[in-house]
Formats: structure tokens, C-alpha cells, sequence
């Protein structure tokens, strides 16, 4: 009896303190975004709450994500996508064929330049080199990863690096390389927005989201809405993104998922994995401006829309900056659900023609 009631005491004690980790998470992302906000920074909500929690993580103050909140955040996202598929979008994809068709070569040159820099330069093993060097949505690479033995927290790390910069210099190269500004809107107010067009999206949101996870839909938060709001938008149900409050609140979570993800570094893991995925970042860089350019030279994107288009962020923060650029979604969206069905599709293949299969079971052995 007395076991119990020390154990029941010390699971409660351990909720307690998840909760006020995660209202001092939200006070800090609040405070971050709402001085970005006063200060007139690009993009407040995102990177205030990014800089703020990814400031108070490397400190070591205890921060907590809140998942629904964050997976939330998502489905809005996937239903502003969705609702840009009208049929004048679905019209041009035959235009988009040519960019369309450098999407395979550019993540396999990807893969054959990465896994080698993980594994033979930096000497990390062929699950978590593989794995690394993917570039696919972080919790699809992370599950495909453990079950192939991969070191978790160093792919974690590497992939959280990749989006860290990725969002922070992306807007740097918008607004100085290409002259775009941030502000476009990105929506209406919500009471521009008909009643029964929230309703739908809110709908296409959660049905679309917990949908998509029952029928093991890969990054389900994003697609599944995706899905639900293009058939709306595409029958004329829906004529108009989710409201300006609700993109603000996704990226909001957004920012401060991307902080919170460096909780409990420590030295060694900057010196090894933060470094290693930050010099990972300036190779992809060059590959994404090297195949841009080629797009653009071809007369198949503009500049704006090809670097976005082949930019090799997280689907939810390129969404974000095509929105805020007033670039066209449909076109940047569609590069990068190809580059993530590719990845998602092609490296539990791959990665069981190079043996991970192998390496995993054995691995497994060794710690029996």
C-alpha cells in the first residue's frame, strides 16, 4: 500500500512539473514573439518564439512541447495548402512538369553527397548517416531511423539543425537576395471568413489529421488536411485560407517546437551533431541554388518561387514563407510533397538494398 501511494505521489509530482515546463514554455514563446512583434522583426510569431525558446533551451531552462498544440498547428497548414488547390492550380501542373522532373535527381544527388559525409568523413554509423542525410519530414526519418538502429538523439539533432537554419537564413536570401518582402497577408480576419467555411475547415482539419493517422498516412497532420481541403476548395466549398489568427497561432507553435528541440544539449552534441548538421546545411545550399538555377535558366520557375520550391526545408516552414512571400503555394507545395513522398517512399528501400536491415538485427544482437 505504502509502494503505491509513493508511486502514485511521484507520478503526479512528475505531471506537475511537465505542466509548468509547458506554461513556462508558452510564457517564454509569448514574450519572444510579442518583442519581435513591438520591435517589427519579419515574421514575429515564428522566430520570436523560435529565438526565445531556443535561447532559454541552450541555457538548460526547462521547456516541455506541447504535441497537440504543435500537431495542431500542422493541420492548419495543411488545410491553407489544400485550400490553394483551385482548379486553375490543378490546370498548370502540366507546366510544372519540368521543375516536377528534377525533384528525383535532386534527392538522390542529395543522398550520394550526404550519407558519405556523415559516415566516411564524420564517422557516424550507416543507420544514423542514412537516416541524416535524408531529407524528409524529422519524425518520419527519426521512426524509419530506430527501426534501422540509428543513434536517435544525433538524428534528431542533425535534422532539428537542418530546419533551424533553414528557416532562419531562407527569409535572409527572400528579402536581400531576392528583394521580396515578408508581409504579404496570411488571411483574412476571421470575420471575413464565412461561418460555414470555418466549419468545413476546421472539419478537414481534424477529420483529415486523425484520418490520415488511422490509415498510416505519412506527415498525417499536413496531408491529410491537405487532402480534405483540396477536394473543398476544388468543389467550391471553400474559397479562402484558414483565417490570419489561425496561420499566426501555427506558426507560433511552429517556432517554438523548433527551440524547444535542442532541450538538454549539451557541449559534446554542439561540438559533434549540431556542427555536423550545420555544415550539412551550407552543402544542401549549394546543391538547392545549383538546381535552381538550372530550373530558373530553363524558363520552368521564377527565381522566388524555384529556391522555395527546392529550398530542403520542413514542408510546414516552406508553407509558412510562401504564404508570408505571396509566392504561389501550389506550385512551391507540390515540389516539396514530391521530395518528401520520394524520401518516405524510397528509404526504408534503399536503406534494405545497403544492408540497414542487416545492421539493425545485428545490432539488436549485440545488446542481447
Amino acid at each position: 500500500m505504502g509502494q503505491d501511494t509513493t508511486s502514485k505521489a511521484a507520478v503526479s509530482s512528475s505531471s506537475r512539473a511537465k505542466h509548468l515546463h509547458r506554461l513556462l514554455t508558452l510564457a517564454l514563446a509569448a514574450i519572444g514573439a510579442t518583442l519581435f512583434w513591438s520591435l517589427d522583426l519579419p515574421l514575429p510569431f515564428l522566430f520570436g518564439a523560435m529565438t526565445a525558446c531556443l535561447v532559454a533551451a541552450l541555457i538548460r531552462v526547462p521547456l516541455s512541447t506541447l504535441p497537440v498544440a504543435s500537431k495542431l498547428s500542422r493541420t492548419v497548414l495543411g488545410v491553407a495548402v489544400g485550400a490553394s488547390l483551385t482548379p486553375e492550380v490543378v490546370a498548370r501542373l502540366p507546366q510544372m512538369m519540368g521543375s516536377i522532373a528534377f525533384i528525383p535527381l535532386y534527392v538522390a544527388v542529395i543522398g550520394v553527397v550526404g550519407i558519405p559525409y556523415f559516415h566516411r568523413l564524420l564517422k557516424y554509423d550507416l543507420a544514423t548517416s542514412y537516416y541524416s542525410a535524408m531529407p524528409g519530414g524529422l519524425q518520419d526519418m527519426i521512426a524509419f531511423g530506430q527501426a534501422a538502429g540509428a543513434n536517435l538523439r544525433a538524428l534528431s539533432l542533425i535534422h532539428a539543425t537542418r530546419i533551424l537554419l533553414i528557416v532562419t537564413i531562407a527569409p535572409l536570401i527572400i528579402s536581400t537576395g531576392f528583394g521580396a518582402p515578408l508581409d504579404q497577408p496570411t488571411g483574412a480576419p476571421v470575420a471575413e471568413v464565412p461561418v460555414i467555411e470555418l466549419a468545413l475547415m476546421f472539419a478537414a482539419a481534424i477529420v483529415g489529421w486523425k484520418g490520415g493517422e488511422r490509415v498510416g498516412l505519412f506527415g498525417a497532420t499536413i496531408i491529410g488536411p491537405l487532402i480534405l481541403a483540396g477536394a473543398l476548395s476544388l468543389t467550391g466549398l471553400i474559397h479562402a485560407r484558414p483565417p490570419a489568427v489561425a496561420i499566426q497561432a501555427a506558426q507560433f507553435f511552429i517556432g517554438m517546437g523548433i527551440g524547444v528541440g535542442y532541450v538538454g544539449v549539451t557541449l559534446h552534441e554542439i561540438r559533434r551533431d549540431v556542427l555536423a548538421g550545420t555544415f550539412y546545411v551550407a552543402i544542401l545550399a549549394v546543391l538547392a541554388l545549383i538546381v535552381t538555377g538550372i530550373v530558373v535558366h530553363l524558363g520552368f520557375a521564377n527565381p522566388l518561387e524555384g529556391f522555395l520550391a527546392f529550398a530542403p526545408g520542413g514542408q510546414a516552414e516552406m508553407t509558412v514563407l510562401a504564404i508570408v512571400t505571396g509566392a504561389d503555394l501550389g506550385f512551391v507545395v507540390v515540389h516539396h510533397l514530391l521530395r518528401v513522398l520520394l524520401v518516405i517512399a524510397g528509404a526504408p528501400l534503399i536503406g534494405a538494398m545497403i544492408g540497414l536491415s542487416k545492421y539493425a538485427a545485428a545490432k539488436r544482437g549485440d545488446r542481447e
